[in-house]
């Protein structure tokens, strides 16, 4: 039996594809999630009904490689080998990974994020395979994009500064997390500091600031001009899609 996937329809499959205690089916004719062992409906069910179709499989061991997954995509250093020290346990991992989250706010909106889009990811691509059976084209999945969910935890704000500007991001709850600053040479503002508290890195609130210095150097019409350590290569691709260009190299001898 044909059905439309919509969104309450995907949130009641992911509920009850994370329930461990019940054996589950989807109703396509209610368009609901319903538990065959409840005694209300199993008299009535017959699974070899086109009716019923079994939800996409989700095991505990696919929650634990999802949250590997997510610990390893993130940028930040020290969050990334606290959730992996979590996840290395012999037991309680579930436990000590959400305890680690709860450290770090803007982390555990970024997992609740990732979670949620993946999870979907697997209902649609259940969903395109029953489409394929029926003959009809794939629908397409959501775009992913977490980091930008988190952003909105942070306010930018200017500070005032003789020869040059100063932005700085603060947490909601007006904690420091991160500045850039810049001053003016001859013409051109020079970016000196770009630093983000070690907690909130991998963020995007670097690009972010950057983002905020590039608005106001085009607005006062100056050049900009940033010294990039060496292992900032991940940062450099940043520079070059907000159309920096590089002007020279740096070479350093250490005394013997």
């Amino acid at each position: 039996m044909r059905f439309e996937l919509d969104n309450t329809l995907i949130d009641d499959i992911l509920f009850h594809m994370e329930n461990q205690d019940g054996e589950f089916v989807l109703d396509a004719q209610e368009r609901m999630v319903i538990d065959i062992n409840f005694n209300e409906f199993i008299e009535k069910i017959d699974l070899d009904d086109e009716r019923y179709v079994s939800l996409p499989e989700w095991s505990s061991s696919d929650g634990y490689h999802l949250m590997e997954s997510f610990a390893s995509s993130l940028k930040n250093p020290v969050v990334r080998q606290e959730l992996s020290n979590a996840l290395n346990r012999n037991k309680g991992v579930f436990r000590a990974f959400r305890d680690v989250l709860d450290q770090y706010p803007e982390i555990e909106k970024m997992w609740y994020a990732y979670k949620d889009q993946k999870m979907k990811n697997e209902v649609i691509s259940w969903y395109n395979a029953l489409r394929e059976e029926w003959g009809l084209e794939p629908i397409g999945s959501e775009p992913e994009d977490t980091s930008s969910l988190v952003l909105e935890d942070f306010v930018i704000k200017e500070e005032l500064r003789i020869n040059g500007f100063v932005f700085y991001a603060e947490t909601a709850d007006e904690d420091f997390a991160g500045t850039i600053e810049a001053y003016l040479d001859d013409g051109v503002l020079c970016i000196e500091t770009l630093e983000v508290e070690d907690e909130y890195r991998g963020l995007g609130l670097g690009k972010a600031l950057l983002t905020k210095l590039i608005e106001k150097a085009d607005e006062e019409n100056y050049d900009l001009e940033i010294d990039l350590p060496i292992e900032s290569e991940y940062f450099s691709r940043s520079l070059l899609l907000e159309n920096f260009k590089p002007s020279m190299q740096r070479f350093i001898r250490k005394k013997i």
